[in-house]
Formats: C-alpha cells, sequence, structure tokens
C-alpha cells in the first residue's frame, strides 16, 4: 500500500484482512507513512492523514502521534473560543470584569463568523454550535453566514452547516420562520442525495452519505412541525426517501428511521403516514434487536393517532412477545396491550394469556394488570371478563398489583346477574387451590356476600352443585388454618366466616367457636376483627327471634387507651350501653316516626379526674340515612358534675324493613369527639 493511498482504499484494505496480525501490519506501514509525511510538512495531504488517524483510532490502534499537528492545533483553538464562552457564564467575579469578558466574547464571535465565511470548514461551523449553545443570544449573529453555507458542495461543510442551522432553530422561533425559506433547498440537497449514483467518497454500505441524510431529516422535522407550507414543500421528498432507500443494512435503516419521525412530526398526508408506518413494520421483522426495539417505541407513540394503521402489524407484534431479548418482549407487550378494541379483544386475549404463563416474573404483574384493564374496557360480556379474570389469577399466581383484588371485587359487585355465577366458580376454585392468595382473598369476599346463592345450589350457568352449610365453614376455615394464607387472606376468610351468621341457619354456634379461636391472635388485625366479631354473634340468634323490625346500631368507640365495642339494637325508650372504670353511656331514642328517630348518646364521668379522647363510630343498616351532629363539648367533668351528649339522626325514608343481615360489619364511617 503506497504512502498516498485514500482513505477508502485504505478502509477497504483493512477490512480485507484475513487475520488480526494481517491488519495490524497493514495500520502500522500506515502510520509509519503518516509520520514520515507529518515531517516533511506537506500541507496538501494533512487533512486525508488526520482522516486515515481518525478511523485508525476508531479502530482502537494508537494515534496519538497525530495530535501535535498544526491542522490538529487549529481546531483545538477553535474549541477554546467556545470554552471561553462557557468560563464568562460561569465566572463570578467583579462585575466590570465580566463586562470586559462579554465584550471580549462578543468580538470572538464576529471573528468567529467571518472565520466561518472565510475557511468554510466543518470545525468552523462545529464550534459555532458549541457557542450558540452557550451563549444563545449569539445565535443571530451565525443566521446569515449559515444561510450561505447551503449552496456549498463540500459535504463536510453542508453536514456542519445543517447542524448549525438545527441548533438556530431549535432556540429561536424567528430564527425557525427564516429559515423556513430555505426548505426548497434543502429538498433539492436531500434528493441529489437519494438520486445520486454510486460515490466512493461519500458512500457508506450502498447509501450516499447517511450522516448528512440524517441531519437534513431532522432539520426539515423541526422546520414542517405545525406549518402546513413547509410540510408540503416536504412530503413528495419523504415518499421518495420511504420508496428508494435500502433498508437491507444499518445505514439505510437510519435514514428511514428519520424519514418515519418527519413523516410523523410535520402535517403530513395520510398516505405518507401509512407509508411510514409500514416501514416501521417492516423494522420488526429485521435481525437486529435494536432496530426491532426503536420501531416498537416509534409505533407507541403513534398508535393512539394511527391506530388502524398500527393494527395492521399486530400479528408481527404479537410474535415479538415470543423474542429473548427482555425489552423488545416488554415494548411488545405494552404495544399489544395497545392495540386491544372491542373487534379483537378474543384473538389477542388469547395470545396476552399464553404469554403469561411463560413471561418472566418481572413482567408478570404488568401483565396481568394490562389484561384486567384490557378486559375491563372491551370485555363482550361480564361472565366472559370474570372467566378471563379469574384465569389471569390462576396463571399468575403472586404477582399481581395491589389494587387487583379491589377491582375484581368491584366488578363482581356491579354484575348483579352473574353473583350466582360467580360465587359458583370461585368456591370450585377455593377448594381446589388455595394457594393464590389474590383469588382466595376474592372468593372469600364473595362467598361471605353471596353465601346464600351458593347453599342454593341453582345456577343456570354452571353444572348444579350441591353445597353445604358445613362445605362452605370448611372452606373458610382451611383458609384460616393454612400456612399459605398471609394476615390480609386470613382477614378475608374471617369477615366471610362472620357474614355468614346472618345467611345460615343451623351452624351460628360453630362460627361463635370459629371467630373465638382468633381473639387472642397474635395478628392485631386479626384479633381486633375477632373480638368484635365475637361480640357481635351473641346478639344474632336474639336479633332472629323478635327484633328483625327495630333499628339498631353497631357502635364501636374508644376512650383514651381503652376501646371497647358495643353493639345495640335501638328499643324506645332508652338504653344502658357502656358502664366501666366510672364511665357511663346511655342512648335515648327521644323521637320515633315510621320513617325514623333521633337517638341521643349521653356520657358522664364519675372518676376523680376529667376525660378526654372519646371517639364514636357507628355503622347502620345499608337503607338508613345516619347523620352525626357536633357533640356538646369536649371533655367529660369529673365526679358526675357534668355530662357530654351527642345527637345521631337516623332516617329510613323507604320504610324497608330492618334486619341484622344488611348491616355492614366491616364498614364504620367514624365522628370524633
Amino acid at each position: 500500500m503506497s504512502p498516498s493511498v485514500r482513505l477508502q482504499e485504505m478502509i477497504r484494505v483493512i477490512r480485507g484482512a484475513r487475520t488480526q496480525g494481517e491488519e495490524r501490519g497493514v495500520i502500522q506501514r500506515e502510520c509509519a507513512a503518516i509520520r514520515a509525511q507529518f515531517r516533511q510538512a506537506d500541507n496538501g495531504t494533512r487533512s486525508h492523514n488526520l482522516a486515515k488517524l481518525l478511523y485508525v483510532h476508531m479502530l482502537g490502534y494508537p494515534a496519538h502521534f497525530g495530535q501535535v499537528v498544526n491542522s490538529a492545533l487549529k481546531i483545538v483553538i477553535m474549541y477554546l473560543v467556545s470554552t471561553a464562552l462557557f468560563i464568562t457564564s460561569q465566572y463570578n467575579g467583579p462585575p466590570d470584569a465580566i463586562d470586559k469578558m462579554q465584550l471580549c466574547s462578543l468580538s470572538l464571535a464576529y471573528a468567529f463568523m467571518n472565520l466561518i465565511v472565510m475557511t468554510l470548514t466543518f470545525q468552523a461551523a462545529l464550534c459555532a454550535v458549541h457557542m450558540v449553545r452557550k451563549v444563545p443570544e449569539l445565535g443571530e449573529l451565525f443566521t446569515p453566514a449559515a444561510r450561505s453555507l447551503l449552496s456549498e458542495k463540500n459535504h463536510g461543510v453542508l453536514h456542519g452547516a445543517v447542524v448549525l442551522i438545527t441548533e438556530l432553530c431549535e432556540r429561536n422561533p424567528d430564527t425557525l420562520e427564516q429559515f423556513r425559506k430555505a426548505v426548497p433547498e434543502l429538498v433539492l440537497m436531500m434528493k441529489g442525495l437519494v438520486m445520486s449514483g454510486y460515490s466512493p467518497e461519500h458512500n457508506v454500505a450502498g447509501i450516499s452519505d447517511p450522516f448528512l441524510q440524517v441531519r437534513i431529516l431532522r432539520l426539515l422535522r423541526i422546520l414542517g412541525r405545525n406549518n402546513d407550507t413547509a410540510s408540503d414543500a416536504m412530503n413528495d421528498l419523504l415518499a421518495q426517501v420511504a420508496t428508494n432507500t435500502d433498508s437491507s443494512k444499518t445505514a439505510g435503516s437510519a435514514v428511514l428511521y428519520e424519514t418515519v419521525l418527519t413523516v410523523m412530526d410535520i402535517k403530513s398526508e395520510s398516505g405518507l403516514r401509512v407509508l411510514a408506518v409500514n416501514i416501521l413494520g417492516r423494522f420488526l421483522l429485521n435481525n437486529d434487536r435494536n432496530i426491532r426495539y426503536i420501531s416498537m417505541t416509534s409505533l407507541q407513540k403513534i398508535v393512539q393517532t394511527d391506530h388502524n394503521a398500527v393494527q395492521r402489524h399486530r400479528g408481527t407484534i404479537v410474535d415479538c412477545l415470543k423474542d429473548q431479548d427482555a425489552s423488545v418482549k416488554r415494548r411488545a407487550l405494552e404495544l399489544s396491550l395497545a392495540l386491544v378494541s372491542a373487534v379483537n379483544i378474543r384473538s389477542l386475549m388469547k395470545e396476552l394469556l399464553l404469554f403469561l404463563s411463560s413471561c418472566p416474573p418481572e413482567l408478570r404483574a404488568h401483565t396481568t394488570s394490562g389484561i384486567f384493564n384490557a378486559a375491563e374496557r372491551y370485555a363482550p360480556s361480564q361472565r366472559w371478563h370474570i372467566d378471563t379474570i379469574l384465569h389471569v389469577l390462576t396463571t399468575a399466581g403472586g404477582d399481581v398489583r395491589d389494587e387487583t383484588v379491589p377491582n375484581l371485587i368491584q366488578l363482581i359487585t356491579t354484575a348483579t346477574e352473574l353473583h350466582c355465577y360467580t360465587v359458583h366458580k370461585l368456591y370450585r376454585a377455593l377448594i381446589t387451590d388455595i394457594s393464590v392468595q389474590s383469588l382466595v382473598q376474592v372468593a372469600c369476599w364473595c362467598i361471605g356476600e353471596y353465601g346464600d346463592l351458593l347453599l342454593r345450589g341453582e345456577c343456570e350457568e354452571t353444572e348444579p352443585v350441591q353445597v353445604t352449610e358445613d362445605d362452605v365453614l370448611d372452606a373458610l376455615e382451611t383458609v384460616l388454618q393454612s400456612h399459605m394464607s398471609s394476615p390480609a387472606t386470613r382477614g378475608f376468610a374471617l369477615t366471610a366466616t362472620m357474614k355468614l351468621s346472618t345467611r345460615i341457619t343451623h351452624n351460628v354456634d360453630r362460627i361463635r367457636s370459629i371467630v373465638s379461636i382468633y381473639g387472642s391472635c397474635i395478628d392485631v388485625e386479626l384479633q381486633q376483627r375477632a373480638v368484635e366479631y365475637n361480640l357481635y354473634t351473641k346478639y344474632t340468634v336474639h336479633l332472629h327471634n323478635g327484633l328483625n323490625d327495630h333499628l339498631f346500631l353497631v357502635l364501636n368507640s374508644m376512650i383514651s387507651s381503652d376501646r371497647f365495642f358495643f353493639f345495640v339494637a335501638i328499643a324506645p325508650p332508652s338504653v344502658t350501653v357502656y358502664e366501666k372504670n366510672g364511665v357511663t353511656l346511655k342512648l335515648q331514642t327521644d323521637t320515633q316516626t315510621d320513617t325514623g328517630m333521633t337517638v341521643t348518646l349521653t356520657a358522664t364521668n364519675s372518676t376523680d379526674g376529667d376525660i378526654t379522647g372519646l371517639t364514636l363510630q357507628a355503622a347502620v343498616p345499608k337503607s338508613v340515612q345516619l347523620q352525626m351532629k357536633a357533640p356538646s363539648g369536649d371533655v367529660i367533668p369529673a365526679h358526675g358534675l357534668g355530662q357530654v351528649t351527642q345527637t345521631v339522626l337516623l332516617n329510613n325514608p323507604n320504610k324497608v324493613g330492618l334486619h341484622s343481615d344488611t348491616v355492614q360489619i366491616d364498614s364504620f364511617p367514624s365522628t370524633a369527639w
């Protein structure tokens, strides 16, 4: 290889080397020739030698000796000018010194502007870019010079000019309007690159200067954004680039990707947008995972505005769920969920459920949440919706988000016509497997609410199954005793057991026995529930025997650190509900009509000290309206010298019969003294 060989020839020889040793020998000989030319001070070959040294450095070989060349020193000086401007913006010295430095910087900027015009070098334009970034106010000084550079033929100068114009347009709207007039020039420049023949000086994998093409496309994107005139001027060009650029090589893919971004960001024609989406669809078939990733990232951004165009590539997107790369798989999942619609939900949900069964753990929670949301939004029937979610819960196991259980409970509550179907399905799931905590929690809640439907054994939508009271209690007791059950799951099971006391007739004693066991549980939450529920069960038989038509309250109160619970059936005229440690609480019905009554709570204190900190919580049947008025005071005086009262208004406008099974045992709205 002769010392005067061109850069392209050197690259060809290096790439043709069969072994690393042969490649190293080629580079050593060329570097020796370059050093010899540096010593001869041959100015005509220095620019070519610097380009070759840069390529050698990119390959990882030492090229530091080239840094002492005068041309390199000139470039360093240009960058030092930009650095001086940066120091000016960071300097905190005396004001007069700052003014002098700014004046100096301004004079350097003017000199640099002239340097751009006179030298027409890529480096000068890039230095101007750095100056504009540090001091945006200087941008207007470079606008005329940058515009004049667009008429140059040298690709390096054109590249620097486009970068500089891009920076100016991004920082100043006024400059943006000025350069929109240059769109025809940029379009002609881009057409020349696309339609030009083979040029060894600028060719990269069959693409003419893809670096300059990418820069021009980015600038066109900025100029055409929110502007009809500029967008119309570049529509034909973008269509030409999209149809004439080879995507089999990385360089062509880069140009096409920038073309797609430009099409989607300007006011382009609908046909052109479809063409852009199709390009991204072809990218999904590329062997390069990076290209597939950026394709799905772009499709995710445009799926809301061009849903039908993206929908055409649904099959390819779903296939990417099987990709080995985790990042590609995640993007494919997000895009697949975004493509779910009322038309394709059944077919697409099958693919998502199949993916859920084999997806990595880190994607499982996101997948289940996405399936839930899609099913809730587009489910063709509530029954299909419930079946799908139950399948997801069974498949996902514990990998579901915290909001899953309450959301599913809300869904079941609203699907009134499917209560019987749902409780049968969940009961069967519960007796089959209790390891999936979210599924067990929903099943326990549903059995507690609709256990009477389960005991009837009549459900048109499922096979008839005879379930006894003992069968249901056995299932809940299994959950309570299982080591797999979390405290939250046991809480659901305990509450469901308690609720069943108003829905069954022959196992009240067994329920009381189950609940009593947890009255001394180490878990404070379970212990509290058990104690309160156990107190409630003492009144169950009494209620069934004659107080079903009387209004009653469930009260839960606290005085200082003494917490107490009491269940009160309000039978006129009054009842003492609490009498302990010198504190007495009485409830008295002042007035009573067919539609409601007024109840007054009176608190007295016979101890030696005043009492503060009494809180009162109350629950009433769902058909009753509760209004608690402000208390008469905030201190219960000592020695019985005074009392505190609070009035509760209870209204039953529909005159509904008041039964114990209408009480919301697990819901206590609070009012505090």
